[in-house]
């Protein structure tokens, strides 16, 4: 008989948006009453099942259905997303989804990610010419002779910047551009391609998981729980060093041991091929002229402006995909590429990175799946039912585990905290549990399940570098077991302190 193997990140997903098909016919169809401003009249939307009534857009409309925010928030869009209201839940009728919508929601998925998915195909077609000008092989080689007996520093620099990222803008998504670039990094100092992964990934979610002032995950859930985003923040600063402190140790530890012994790697079976996909060429000796120069300056000031925008300007993936497909021609005229081979090595470049496109749109079309089934709201209504008047050490805890369940099946930050937190908030009022702890255990419950949720962005960074998702899980679980206690206990001082 053949050795199984894992399946790929495509029929993980498929087989889970399968399921989710399933549970629409098994969990009832429900929903929250939701609350939409109106910026242009001034006025909110009262959304119950297909009937929409205008209220008047004062905090007295507020006040009178329950809902702890600032009118503010609203004028001055902080909230942009529907609101759940507290106590509105209402059973509607079953809308199960069948073979059809099982088949048609890897497409759906696609059409609602097409700013990403088109975002990562211009990149994967401007790291296509970067590659072909030979800027790479200069760049890596330089890098693995200046780092040479000092490759652990590697690790603890990038992990810290990806940390900070993720904890004051949501680094995420953004960071898949990073993998054709610091894989070779790694690879030439002798580590293996899961020392990379872990860098990158770790750093991103648990950067995300303790966000400080993250404005779609912190900010946005502090203000949809009626509270400022600084009350805990020295919490969450604190929680932020000893997570990435616990991360960065961990992988350290990993990557020791492989650099030693490269047969202890998780993927030594892959190394050669995992090398080949990334044409590490370590012994070659490449001199720097000025069209590489050039070329390498280039290629960093495209992710500077990028994080500038994002983080400063309020940029999103139009203006993300709009630097990188003129970096791209940048480039190609910098180094002399003739048009017939820049379009070529484009293409080539894009269709290199098509694979984690797909996955990308099969992911969203699970939370088609589920919004079309209308089992969402159910399963809020049922956690927030679970954690109601719960002891203070326990209720903060299981809130912690009821938002790691909740991510899986809703993986937008915002969208999870602005439908949630009007909901979950108030439960804490009643055992007597800080607002900002609720805020913090949908933090860090969601940022725990980014780990490993196949949902999230880890099928498609493990695509990215050629690795299954059970190497992942072997490589990971302890870290997120150690990282789940230390978490725990965290949590239950804050509640008590």
């Amino acid at each position: 008989m053949k050795k199984l193997s894992f399946p790929t990140a495509h029929s993980v997903l498929l087989i889970i948006a399968a399921l989710v098909a399933l549970a629409t016919w098994l969990v009832p169809a429900g929903k929250f009453e939701e609350l939409k401003y109106d910026a242009d009249k001034k006025v909110f939307i009262h959304m119950k099942s297909d009937v929409e009534l205008e209220l008047p857009g004062k905090q007295k409309t507020l006040d009178s259905l329950g809902i702890k925010i600032a009118m503010s928030k609203f004028e001055d869009n902080s909230i942009k997303k529907p609101i759940g209201i507290p106590g509105s839940y209402y059973s509607r009728e079953s809308n199960s989804q069948g073979v059809v919508a099982f088949i048609q929601s890897p497409l759906q998925g696609v059409i609602q990610a097409i700013d990403v998915i088109l975002f990562v195909l211009i990149l994967g077609g401007f790291i296509g010419i970067v590659h072909h000008s030979g800027a790479f092989d200069a760049g890596v080689g330089r890098l693995a002779q200046a780092l040479k007996g000092r490759e652990q520093l590697l690790i603890i620099i990038i992990t810290i910047l990806i940390a900070l990222g993720g904890t004051t803008f949501g680094l995420a998504e953004e960071t898949i551009a990073f993998y054709p670039i610091l894989v070779p990094v790694f690879i030439a100092a002798r580590y293996d391609a899961m020392v990379a992964l872990a860098v990158i990934y770790l750093g991103s979610s648990i950067g995300t998981m303790v966000s400080t002032v993250n404005p779609f995950s912190a900010i946005i859930a502090s203000d949809a729980a009626g509270i400022s985003w600084t009350t805990g923040l020295y919490g969450r600063i604190f929680m932020l060093i000893l997570g990435t402190g616990i991360c960065i140790w961990y992988v350290m530890r990993y990557a020791e041991k492989v650099r030693k012994d490269p047969s202890k790697s998780i993927i030594f079976a892959q190394k050669e091929d995992i090398e080949a996909a990334f044409a590490v060429r370590t012994n070659e000796d490449v001199k720097f002229n000025w069209r590489i120069s050039l070329t390498l300056l280039v290629f960093a000031a495209s992710f500077i402006i990028m994080i500038v925008g994002v983080s400063m300007l309020g940029w999103w993936y139009m203006e993300m995909t709009s630097i990188f497909f003129v970096a791209a021609v940048v480039v190609g005229v910098i180094a002399g590429i003739r048009e017939k081979i820049f379009v070529e090595q484009f293409v080539k470049g894009a269709n290199e990175l098509l694979n984690v496109a797909l996955i990308i749109g099969i992911a969203r079309g699970i939370g088609w799946l589920m919004d079309e089934g209308a089992i969402s709201g159910t399963l809020l209504h049922s956690a927030s039912g679970l954690v109601e008047g719960m002891p203070e050490g326990l209720f903060v805890n299981v809130m912690m585990f009821v938002y790691a369940g909740l991510s899986f099946f809703i993986p937008s930050s915002s969208g999870l905290a602005v439908l949630s937190m009007p909901i979950m908030a108030p439960l804490a009022d009643v055992v007597d549990v800080p607002r900002e702890v609720v805020v913090n255990a949908y933090q860090y419950g969601m940022g725990l399940m980014a780990f490993i949720t196949p949902t999230g962005l880890i099928l498609a960074s493990l695509t990215m570098v050629n690795v299954t998702y059970d190497k992942w899980l072997k490589f990971v679980m302890p870290l997120l077991i150690l990282l789940t206690v230390i978490t725990m206990l965290v949590l239950t001082v804050q509640v008590y302190m």
